[in-house]
């Protein structure tokens, strides 16, 4: 099994820690992984996106040039990324902020109000627990409780106040990537 993931948005939306947060729980659940980088200089407010491949076997590159799932998180994003997931792959929506319809008919769309729920839940911070949450619960690439857990030491150790509601945050994500693999 090797899955190749593109995750991309503003800086400041929190794509770098979602792909971090995949990356770490594949390393401790035993899988090969690979976490690449890329943004611009300004970071918070420009475009940034990351590479993850999570595999049983070594990875070869850190880049991918075709995802099996890519995370758009505003509409640059769904634009410049909507051509890079294979035929028959996923797309997650940031639906909150993304406005562009995907134009392609061999992919699966996942549309996640991630902001809303974040909002609802009283910290937009968690708008990237919701979206890796469903990307777990929709994926099941890793287990759910790993994803969780490497949250919580990334996150929760400085603020370990914040992990129940990390923990609300990645659930209703969760819930949603479900319910998404189910119909």
């Amino acid at each position: 099994m090797e899955k190749q993931f593109l995750i991309a948005g503003f800086g400041g939306q929190g794509m770098l820690l979602i792909g971090k947060f995949l990356a770490e729980a594949g390393m401790e659940t035993g899988k090969h992984v690979s976490w690449l980088p890329s943004y611009g200089p300004e970071m918070r407010g420009g475009t940034a996106n990351c590479y993850v491949v999570i595999s049983d076997d070594p990875v070869g590159a850190p880049k991918v040039t075709k995802a099996d799932y890519v995370v758009a998180l505003n509409d640059p994003s769904m634009v410049k990324f909507k051509d890079a997931v294979v035929p028959g792959g996923t797309i997650f929506i940031n639906s909150s902020v993304v406005t562009v319809e995907p134009d392609r008919k061999d992919v699966h769309v996942v549309k996640v109000d991630a902001g809303s729920i974040a909002y609802e839940l009283g910290n937009p911070k968690v708008l990237n627990l919701v979206m890796v949450g469903a990307i777990i619960g929709y994926t099941e690439v890793l287990p759910a409780e790993n994803v969780l857990q490497t949250a919580f030491k990334k996150l929760g150790a400085k603020r370990p106040e914040l992990n129940p509601l990390n923990e609300k945050a990645f659930h209703r994500g969760w819930e949603i990537g479900h319910a998404a693999k189910q119909g």
